[in-house]
């Protein structure tokens, strides 16, 4: 097996890891997942010579479980800093600056929003990535990336509709993202003494 073709063979792991992941209703469980799934994907294109792909793919790895605990604006910032001083100096192409638009724009999602606008923001991060993959010849990247695009396009409809008719799928992660907002903003209004 040539080096070529092990790196697509990385990719097919990558596209088995992901294919579900839009499914996920739990906003912790979807972060896992799309975790393993850009640590798998940094290998692939490091393999295959994507450098700037590659570096943006591993930050958004590494952001991807941060946001899990951390979800400050000044962590969100440290990320996007990173993801623009890494990632660019990687460039050798234009068409490299579309998976670094898609991190920072995902990077937001993450840290700034839940729920359904995080997943429609994380489609057009999806279709950044789909236009580079398809550039770069990744056939797992292009395959995951396009399903991507499709299952969270539909799920984001499905959700849609399920709260016109007053059926909150995201209810018991909102509650669990309120209750956090609302314990930190009560911390940081606490003196120090008090605590």
């Amino acid at each position: 097996m040539t080096f070529y073709w092990a790196a697509q063979a990385v990719g097919g792991v990558a596209f088995l890891v992901g294919i579900t992941m839009f499914f996920n209703r739990n906003e912790r469980g979807f972060k896992y997942q799309l975790s393993a799934y850009s640590t798998i994907m940094s290998c692939h294109f490091f393999m295959m010579g994507a450098n700037a792909a590659a570096m943006s793919v591993l930050l958004s790895a590494i952001r991807t479980i941060t946001s899990i605990w951390w979800r400050n604006l000044w962590v969100m910032m440290i990320f996007i800093t990173l993801t623009l001083i890494l990632a660019t100096m990687k460039i050798q192409h234009p068409i490299e600056a579309l998976p670094i638009a898609g991190t920072i724009a995902s990077t937001w999602a993450m840290f700034r929003t839940h729920g359904l606008k995080m997943r429609s923001i994380m489609w057009c991060s999806t279709a950044c990535w789909v236009t580079h993959n398809i550039w770069a010849g990744s056939i797992g990247g292009t395959l995951i990336e396009g399903s991507f695009l499709l299952m969270n396009g539909f799920n984001i409809i499905r959700f849609y509709r399920m709260q016109k008719r007053g059926i909150d799928p995201f209810a018991i992660e909102s509650k669990v993202v309120k209750a956090a907002e609302e314990e930190k903003a009560l911390e940081e209004k606490t003196p120090e003494g008090q605590k």
